[in-house]
């Protein structure tokens, strides 16, 4: 009696969560997805989508030459603080997003220690396009790092010293042996820290500002139309939504027989 009590409680969390969870997902896209497709000729929705686009695309390729030497090294090489830089690393998915463009703007900005250099230069990030691709690789990077690592980890030593035993330098055995051998955490890394970047809101506005067809992407143009209505937003909504559930499935189906 006791166990089916527990059994039947455990059930009605159980209905209640996924309720709670995807109620809002069906409301929108049964609601909103005609309206959605319809707004892709919105000249605030395209200029989105080319923005959105772009700077993931540019921050997906810097993401995957720095992530994966840093990944690898985090994995394999041993160093005085490696713990406690492996924990600062990942410090910006758990960082509320308003403190990651602030902490940009006082690194890059006109008068950040690094943006005053730059500046001295000509060159001038803050509400810039680059300052979009800069915020989306600063929130996605630790994504793509902690991926990789996790999968050089699951990498056999024993593979790898015995390649090296035969005669491959260290640069050989990467490229013969670890990375093939870890190909699958490389591209789940890479479409998890793209669909980041996509998301990303807060470290933009503060940091690359709200402009249109120059650094307003996807989430923020849902910020603009809200002074409009929520018509046009929720159209936006939709096509994240779809974007979001694209990349789950992905993910999980996708390399599902890798990830078992």
């Amino acid at each position: 009696m006791k166990s089916k009590l527990i059994k039947i409680i455990l059930t009605i969390c159980f209905l209640i969560s996924i309720t709670f969870i995807l109620s809002p997902i069906l409301i929108l896209f049964v609601t909103y997805i005609k309206r959605g497709i319809q707004e892709l000729n919105n000249p605030l929705v395209i200029d989105a989508i080319k923005v959105s686009f772009k700077s993931t695309s540019i921050s997906l390729i810097i993401i995957i030459m720095l992530g994966i030497p840093s990944a690898y090294i985090l994995a394999r090489e041993n160093f005085y603080g490696k713990k406690i830089i492996d924990t600062l690393i990942e410090l910006p998915l758990v960082l509320p997003p308003a403190v990651s463009g602030l902490l940009l703007l006082i690194t890059f900005g006109r008068n950040g220690y690094i943006g005053k250099e730059l500046y001295r230069w000509g060159i001038k990030l803050p509400f810039t396009f680059w300052a979009v691709v800069i915020a989306q690789i600063f929130v996605a990077l630790p994504l793509f790092i902690k991926t990789v690592k996790s999968g050089i980890l699951k990498v056999d030593r024993d593979l790898e010293l015995a390649a090296a035993t035969l005669g491959d330098k260290p640069w050989q055995v990467f490229m013969r042996i670890t990375l093939p051998l870890s190909y699958v955490s490389i591209i789940t890394g890479s479409i998890l820290a793209w669909a980041r970047a996509l998301a990303e809101f807060g470290a933009t506005i503060m940091f690359a500002g709200n402009l249109m067809g120059r650094t307003q992407t996807l989430p923020l143009a849902i910020y603009s139309a809200m002074e409009k209505g929520t018509d046009l937003s929720l159209s936006i909504a939709v096509i994240l939504v779809f974007l979001s559930l694209l990349v789950l499935f992905i993910v999980k189906f996708g390399f599902k027989k890798y990830m078992t």
